[in-house]
């Protein structure tokens, strides 16, 4: 089972990031916590910690400026860093949407939002 010792929520609505990041911390009380508001905050964030990536990264699909399709299409393009592991959480159910997502190797979990704490609790087991 995975560790989880850094998150990164990658969300462009305050109130839904807002949410997860709560949900997260009472699950997973000692897990530092990263937040980005779109694609382009993200990569700029990943790109700054290299040596100290997340672990796990949950990135909605509809953002501005760089949506999560964009965002992992432009970090998975720099095949030279190790890339964590990514769940979708969005509150899209397009079969579409997801079956984009899965393209990618590190995409290892496709949830449609809110996360609850039982699905917080489970994120290791999803990630692998």
């Amino acid at each position: 089972m995975m560790a989880l010792n850094r998150i990164l929520v990658v969300e462009d609505t305050d109130v839904d990031r807002a949410l997860a990041i709560r949900v997260l911390r009472k699950v997973w009380p000692s897990v530092t916590i990263l937040q980005a508001q779109d694609g382009q905050q993200a990569v700029a964030l990943l790109e700054g910690c290299l040596d100290e990536l997340p672990d796990l990264i949950l990135l909605d699909v509809n953002m501005p400026r760089m949506d999560g399709h964009a965002f992992l299409e432009a970090w998975y393009a720099d095949a030279k860093i190790d890339v964590p592991v990514v769940m979708m959480l969005t509150s899209s159910d397009r079969s579409s949407d997801r079956e984009r997502s899965e393209r990618f190797a590190g995409v290892k979990s496709y949830i449609v939002k809110p996360l609850t704490k039982a699905l917080a609790a489970k994120l290791p087991e999803l990630a692998a």
